[in-house]
């Protein structure tokens, strides 16, 4: 098991200690202002475990990430998001009876895909280095978001709806 022994304190407004590994494999801790240090490391050591895991779990998706695209592959995962990826939401919109008001395609490296609160869809030209199972899902996940503005159970009830098997590919995503 791996062994942390260095972590990052911010303490502020807030009621509870949360810890969080980063992907680049720093322990962050977040407790309330006033919060004793015995109790701090309480926490820490009764989640030991999940850190451990979390900081396997990570090295582990650094390992296997994608490598940087190269300028060139940017230029041509745009050109095929934007040849694919509006055609098939068109597809699915159809299908659940929604209408995006527009289709954008961006370079953006942490969101595969948002919905905005005016119902315009964006998705990253890096959804396209994924296979169709994932690309669909993402374009159901956004188009969702026209009808629930959220994530409650209704809004993945419609997910369900035309992605029966999502949460696996959920967990293909995020590793």
């Amino acid at each position: 098991m791996e062994i942390f022994t260095e972590y990052e304190l911010i303490r502020s407004k807030r009621k509870t200690i949360s810890v969080e590994v980063t992907k680049d494999l720093c322990v962050i801790v977040r407790s309330p202002l006033f919060e004793p240090q015995k109790q701090i490391d309480r926490f820490l050591a009764q989640h030991r475990e999940w850190i451990e895991k979390a900081i396997i779990k990570q090295k582990k998706r650094r390992e296997e990430a994608l490598p940087e695209p190269t300028e060139a592959q940017m230029a041509e995962l745009k050109t095929s998001a934007w040849q694919y990826l509006p055609k098939r939401t068109a597809y699915f919109a159809d299908i659940m009876g929604v209408e995006p008001s527009s289709v954008k395609i961006t370079s953006a490296k942490k969101r595969l895909g948002s919905c905005s609160g005016k119902n315009g869809i964006c998705y990253s030209c890096l959804l396209m280095r994924y296979d169709e199972e994932i690309i669909d899902y993402v374009i159901i996940h956004e188009l969702s978001h026209i009808k629930e503005h959220n994530h409650s159970k209704r809004f993945y009830d419609l997910v369900e709806r035309y992605c029966p098997n999502y949460r696996e590919i959920q967990k293909k995503i995020k590793g």
